[in-house]
């Protein structure tokens, strides 16, 4: 579902601006706990901003996650794939997970903002039109909230534009199903059953999951299988599908999320009693977990960098009504 925001206050000029990304790139700590601090943006690029009065830039906004190092290679590297795409653009970052913030600032020291802050941060930088991306996997709840908040401070700015989360259209998951299949190609050995995890909701968009293993289904990976944790298909109905095969001694693991955080730390690859390796080791399968979100995926990162180039399109045809 796209959803375009626009509110027109004044006549905003799409100027050349500072490239600004803070992603995977090597570079000393103090920097890099800097531009963490500075919301994703390196130290010194929000002048050359305000300098430009009225210019455009990129919000990517994740959920986010306490996990740094898989941070750095999913989030971050998002962020800095569309930071090559758009190099006049200043690409800035915010969560939306509240208790993540606060957890990275209480035990790293690193400040991250809130959606709130960030467009805060924005319209007091001078930002003209705003393209905000987030990494959602689908159309859900939080994807709906970070819309409405959005809408609200419309008058801020003199244009923003939503782009789509991952599982937008066909193509989407067409990409995405041929993305995990190449990563995962060398467990398929007819004696293994790839199993990924996802979140899940209790929003219609939870339906991404079934149409995913459709498609894989239709495909022919029939060695691979959708569950999630909080929704429908579950663990049982993944179980369930497997001893119907009959056929497998392995199960590999992995999460359908954007970042390996708690969910496959714990409730996917925890040594917890409930977690789904311990329950599938009881069953006698051999487990193998990979700790690896879809953000450390080129493709993937790929289609976000398109759904950014749609926003900004979008936002072409704004500026000329």
């Amino acid at each position: 579902m796209r959803r375009q925001l626009t509110a027109v206050l004044m006549a905003g000029v799409l100027g050349a601006v500072c490239i600004a990304m803070a992603g995977c790139k090597e570079e000393p700590a103090q920097a890099k706990e800097d531009a963490d601090a500075a919301g994703g943006v390196k130290p010194g690029d929000g002048a050359a901003v305000r300098e430009a009065e009225g210019g455009t830039a990129i919000l990517v906004v994740s959920f986010g996650t306490s996990y740094n190092e898989n941070r750095k290679v999913t989030i971050e590297a998002i962020e800095e794939a569309v930071g090559q795409r758009y190099g006049d653009c200043e690409v800035r970052r915010a969560f939306t997970s509240q208790i993540i913030i606060d957890k990275l600032r209480e035990r790293d020291g690193l400040e991250i903002d809130s959606v709130k802050e960030a467009l805060d941060r924005a319209a007091a930088d001078g930002i003209a039109n705003l393209v905000v991306q987030p990494t959602h996997l689908m159309d859900g709840y939080e994807y709906t909230d970070l819309a409405n908040e959005l809408r609200d401070c419309e008058g801020k700015f003199a244009k923003v534009v939503l782009g789509e989360p991952l599982l937008s259209g066909d193509e989407d998951f067409d990409k995405v199903m041929k993305a995990v299949v190449e990563k995962t190609a060398e467990y398929d050995d007819g004696k293994t059953a790839i199993c990924f995890m996802g979140h899940g909701t209790e929003a219609d968009s939870n339906r991404v999951y079934s149409r995913m293993q459709e498609r894989l289904a239709a495909a022919g990976y029939e060695n691979y299988y959708i569950g999630t944790v909080e929704a429908e298909p579950g663990l049982e109905d993944v179980m369930a599908a497997l001893g119907e095969k009959g056929i497998y001694k392995r199960v590999v693991l992995e999460p359908l999320m954007v970042v390996a955080g708690d969910h496959a730390n714990h409730d996917m690859a925890g040594d917890e009693e409930d977690s789904w390796k311990s329950v599938l080791e009881r069953e006698g399968y051999e487990v193998v977990c990979v700790l690896e979100g879809l953000g450390q995926i080129p493709a993937v990162r790929d289609i976000y960098v398109e759904h950014v180039q749609a926003a900004m399109e979008r936002l072409g045809q704004q500026e000329g009504r």
